[in-house]
């Protein structure tokens, strides 16, 4: 990058108060005025997929307003600045049909494919982390993900499995996008794994279909019994050094901690345990992500948005220190 521009970075809150001037995530600039992009920032205001309360298809705006509180100039426990060290711009929302599942999707993967482009020639950007919308979104975003990529390791935070086949006849829907991509070979099913599940299920059969697809659980009891360091490093071990594709349903929060979602299950993490693990993977190939399911009408004091707008910077900055690297001194699992 020593032959490149220095990174156009957000608008500096020392300059601009945050709570004025633009309304892109963080105030990064809008992708049409960089020369060039590392990393997108995408919105996908889709929520025609959900089975209880609706809502997500605003969660976009409401993650990029709820980032105005964040100073995303230095994150001290990476000891990175993402965006000096590579150029993140704001792509914008994908113009989804809210009354066609197959129109949305085809719209949100022609997007992320067009951003992202194929394995070979040129590359719009090298990474893309989207923020929705409801969890169907996520298998359309494997879709363009594996044409660029390949086979991706699958790393999926959610209270819910979203292995179903159906949902009143429909495969497409929040509950099923990973058994659709796990069935289309988009992910590496020896590399995949799901966090914090919890609660009831619909028939011990579930947890049978899900082991089949080749996912492995690390439930939220386990994490209380494990600890944060240690699921971190049990996430290591499953990926090791493949490409990495994040996948956070904000449900995986406790409806304390995130209560603006669809389909909200107690005994969840905590925000500081969700962020604690994001770090322990520093230095891990994560190539792309979603943030996903927060639907504002339900959520209080902007509480859930904030916790997805963290956890968005928080991806941003793993792919900044992957770029850069672990600095000098520091372990994997930074502290």
């Amino acid at each position: 990058m020593t032959d490149q521009p220095a990174p156009i970075q957000p608008i500096l809150g020392t300059t601009t108060p945050r709570f004025a001037g633009s309304s892109t995530f963080v105030r990064l600039p809008e992708l049409r005025d960089v020369d060039r992009c590392d990393v997108a920032i995408l919105g996908a205001p889709f929520d025609g997929g959900v089975s209880f309360r609706p809502g997500a298809r605003f969660g976009p705006m409401a993650v990029r307003q709820a980032s105005r509180a964040i100073r995303p100039q230095y994150h001290p426990q990476f000891d990175v600045q993402p965006f000096a060290e590579l150029q993140f711009a704001d792509a914008g929302d994908v113009s989804c049909n809210p009354f066609s599942i197959a129109e949305s999707l085809a719209a949100i993967e022609a997007r992320a494919g067009e951003l992202l482009g194929p394995a070979e020639g040129p590359h719009p950007v090298d990474g893309l982390i989207t923020i929705g919308g409801d969890h169907t979104i996520a298998y359309a975003l494997l879709k363009a993900v594996n044409r660029r990529f390949g086979k991706v390791a699958l790393v999926h935070f959610d209270a819910h499995l979203d292995t179903w086949d159906t949902y009143f006849g429909e495969r497409f829907t929040h509950g099923t996008p990973f058994r659709r991509a796990a069935e289309e070979g988009l992910f590496d099913t020896e590399a995949s794994i799901h966090i914090g599940i919890r609660g009831p299920l619909y028939a011990p059969t579930d947890l049978v279909d899900d082991e089949a697809l080749g996912f492995s659980i690390i439930t939220c009891d386990d994490l209380e019994r494990l600890g944060v360091d240690e699921v971190a490093q049990r996430i290591r071990s499953r990926v090791e050094d493949r490409p990495l594709y994040l996948s956070i349903d904000i449900d995986v929060l406790d409806p304390a901690h995130a209560p603006g979602t669809g389909t909200p299950e107690i005994a969840g993490m905590s925000s500081r345990e969700l962020v604690m693990i994001l770090r322990g993977l520093a230095g891990m190939n994560v190539v792309s992500g979603d943030v996903v399911e927060v639907a504002p009408a339900y959520d209080h004091a902007e509480i859930t948005s904030l916790a997805a707008a963290a956890t968005v910077y928080e991806m941003a900055c793993l792919m900044a220190v992957k770029e850069r690297g672990i600095p000098e001194g520091r372990s994997p699992r930074i502290v």
